[in-house]
């Protein structure tokens, strides 16, 4: 039972690492970009929208279908990139456990 018990600990000690890094995530900041950073977008890392930045050479009245792609783009980039960042966080958490980087935890 002794390989039970170690597998329980390294649940525990799994569960708390990921706590500590959604809480880091929640606080850090991503930033997206489209048209060579004409668009900015910051997102935490719960997804939720900070900062936008229009540089006045995309704002056009006329032409508002294609800003509201460039904002799309922008916002998906920072989420994108808050994604990566978790999953390399992971791994790091996976790999300092000892665990295998395509081990898939269940929590």
């Amino acid at each position: 039972m002794k390989n039970i018990g170690e597998l329980m600990k390294k649940a525990q000690q799994v569960q708390s690492q990921i706590n500590i890094l959604q809480a880091k995530m929640e606080k850090q900041e991503f930033t997206g970009e489209a048209a060579n950073g004409a668009v900015r977008v910051v997102l935490t890392g719960k997804g939720e929208a900070v900062r936008v930045h229009l540089d006045a050479s995309v704002v056009d009245p006329q032409d508002t279908e294609t800003l509201e792609d460039l904002i799309l783009v922008a916002i998906n980039d920072a989420k994108t990139k808050s994604e990566e960042t978790q999953i390399t966080e992971m791994e790091k958490i996976q790999a300092s456990l000892g665990l295998p980087p395509d081990f898939k935890m269940p929590f």
